[in-house]
């Protein structure tokens, strides 16, 4: 997965070096400037057991800036916001590969650098017994929540480092 550039992202945007669990590191681009969710709009997409997105619908595509070929094949954890706890992504997967839906308020991050938030709902699909890849659908979130979720989010993130 290549690094955000600045052909993407206007400035002004803060730099992060992202660190994800595979190993791999990123180059990330953020600017502080919100995208509202679209009314009436579902975020759809699958990925494979490791996390690589296979299936993604044309909202997800308008959402995050990428064009669907940019995100087929790739870990889905390119959308990962630098705010965002690795404590919540690890209890969505441990609960999602237990056969356990999972729902949560997540903060993506777009192409261009901005970010959206959904209320996200990933399953684990199952054909003869054997899990075969995970669906993620993300509805448009409670503002409510979100603002929750800001003060947790950030106090976990402390905690992290």
């Amino acid at each position: 997965m290549e690094d955000m550039t600045t052909r993407d992202v206007q400035e002004p945007y803060r730099e992060h070096l992202m660190h994800y669990y595979d190993g791999t590191s990123r180059r990330v681009l953020v600017k502080d400037e919100e995208i509202p969710f679209p009314e009436g709009k579902l975020i759809v997409s699958r990925t494979d057991l490791q996390g690589v997105i296979t299936h993604c619908n044309q909202a997800f595509v308008e959402m995050s800036g990428y064009t669907e070929a940019e995100l087929i094949g790739q870990p889905h954890y390119i959308l990962r916001h630098p705010d965002m706890p690795r404590s919540l992504f690890k209890e969505a997967w441990n609960t999602v590969t237990q056969g356990q839906k999972w729902h949560g308020y997540v903060k993506n991050l777009c192409k261009d650098g901005r970010y959206y938030w959904v209320y996200a709902t990933i399953i684990l699909n199952v054909r003869n017994g054997e899990a075969v890849s995970c669906t993620s659908v993300r509805r448009k979130p409670s503002r409510t929540q979100v603002e929750a979720c800001m003060t947790l989010y950030s106090q976990l993130k402390q905690a992290e480092v």
